[in-house]
């Protein structure tokens, strides 16, 4: 339908795995950035804006939540509209409405305004540039895609380093209006990124051939994901996941300062955390990209999510700095290699066919499962006053994750008619008259040609 015709792997193109698909997977690292960072950074302006408008701390904070309920709950409807019009219109228009947010911020006169401008407005916006910039790098990219996802999500903590000081650069300067308004030219370098976006041409049959290959009719939004037992049980182990894994970073800080550590030290905690998390995406993305690794990738994805539920543990027991400061180095791995497994591991579940659905159902799970995770944190804080308990709590939550995930994998694998596959596999073709136009037709459509990643069991859950 529409401009999506070609964008979603038309049967008969293969994935180039290089050639214009470096510049697709540039356009991915810096959408990531910016859809990752840009809640955490504007957290900058708070202090400014409590000034202001003589309002509490968690007034200024529900800025960054829209931000990220938006991005995430917004899932179903990025598919839709990526379905229906491709994935180039869709970024486009939301790096318009991103920008168009934060520069009617900066003339905002009250808080609610800024929550339905900067939270609802740019939110929105972000949310239509994430989710088409995967789709895209997932038709672009077939054997390099581990790699790829690794080096478009490590977008997310170099954007972080680097839009922290600059906002902070920028209100010292310009003031938090000033910043706002700036910030959201910075915005419409999403729209650079979608004009990257350049659809999958299809290739041209000879004269006498017939028409080209086409893709076959889908729907809007394709439910039928759920009937795929792998995507529930990815989608299940993703939420649960969710509900821990941002907790420990939203409270590190104030952990280290409870023990006593000065501010500016504590503050640095995030800083090691975020330098470690640079490297540890793309070398996540290179090792699960080996041929040796990445038919066991479910399972390096169920690893990742052990060792950050087990760092969350183990950090609970630091008792001084240094000790918050080796958890911070362990976390920014762990933390990684779940950042650059998330969506290959979903990717390689589910094939490119129903990825765009896929990816915005799993989204908008992940939101509800985001709006309940750090708040019930820092219920528990305020309960207990002990932030072991917290960093215990995520902990436990995230190793829930990675059991749901092998033990669903492993157990659907058990399941599966083996013996029987086999026998058909072994069984002599009927003796029926095939027309040569449908063979033709059939060789196209091979999932091989088509650039997509053939389901084995380790990899379709």
């Amino acid at each position: 339908m529409g401009g999506a015709v070609v964008e979603e792997g038309p049967t008969g193109i293969k994935a180039p795995d290089g050639g214009w698909g470096w510049a697709i997977l540039w356009g991915c690292f810096v959408i990531t950035g910016f859809s990752y960072a840009f809640p955490k950074a504007v957290s900058v302006f708070f202090k400014e804006l409590i000034r202001e408008f003589g309002i509490g701390y968690s007034d200024t904070a529900w800025i960054s939540s829209i931000l990220l309920a938006m991005l995430y709950g917004t899932g179903p409807l990025c598919s839709v509209c990526v379905n229906r019009f491709g994935c180039r219109p869709v970024m486009f228009t939301g790096g318009l409405l991103a920008s168009l947010g934060m520069v009617s911020a900066s003339f905002c006169g009250s808080i609610i305004q800024l929550y339905f401008t900067t939270g609802v407005i740019t939110g929105l916006g972000l949310a239509l540039n994430f989710q088409p910039s995967l789709i895209m790098l997932n038709l672009y990219f077939n054997k390099r895609r581990p790699m790829a996802n690794g080096l478009a999500a490590a977008g997310s903590p170099v954007f972080l380093c680097a839009l922290s000081p600059l906002g902070q650069v920028l209100q010292d300067h310009y003031g938090w209006r000033g910043g706002f308004l700036i910030l959201g030219g910075l915005l419409l370098n999403c729209c650079v990124c979608a004009a990257l976006m350049r659809p999958l041409e299809v290739p041209r049959l000879g004269s006498g051939s017939g028409p080209g290959p086409q893709r076959p009719s889908r729907r809007l939004l394709d439910l039928s994901v759920f009937r795929d037992h792998g995507f529930v049980i990815y989608a299940l182990a993703a939420s649960i996941m969710v509900l821990g894994l941002f907790v420990p970073p939203v409270f590190v800080v104030s952990y280290a300062k409870d023990l006593g550590v000065p501010d500016t030290q504590a503050a640095f905690l995030l800083t090691i955390l975020g330098f470690i998390d640079i490297f540890a995406r793309p070398t996540a993305g290179f090792i699960t990209g080996l041929k040796k690794v990445r038919p066991y990738s479910v399972y390096l994805f169920s690893f990742a999510m052990f060792f950050n539920g087990f760092t969350d543990l183990t950090g609970s027991t630091a008792s001084d700095y240094g000790g918050l400061v080796v958890f911070c180095i362990f976390f920014g791995i762990s933390y990684g290699m779940v950042g650059a497994l998330q969506f290959e591991v979903l990717m390689a579940i589910v094939g490119t066919q129903k990825f765009s659905s896929a990816i915005g159902l799993v989204l908008l799970l992940e939101a509800i499962a985001v709006l309940i995770g750090p708040p019930s944190g820092g219920k528990l804080l305020d309960a207990t006053h002990v932030y072991q308990y917290v960093f215990v709590l995520a902990g436990a939550e995230v190793l829930a994750s990675s059991l749901v995930l092998v033990l669903g994998n492993f157990l659907c694998i058990g399941k599966r008619p083996e013996a029987a596959t086999e026998e058909e596999h072994h069984k002599p073709p009927e003796d029926v008259k095939v027309d040569s136009r449908e063979v033709e037709q059939f060789l196209k459509t091979e999932p091989e040609k088509n650039g997509e990643l053939v389901h084995t069991p380790e990899t379709s859950v």
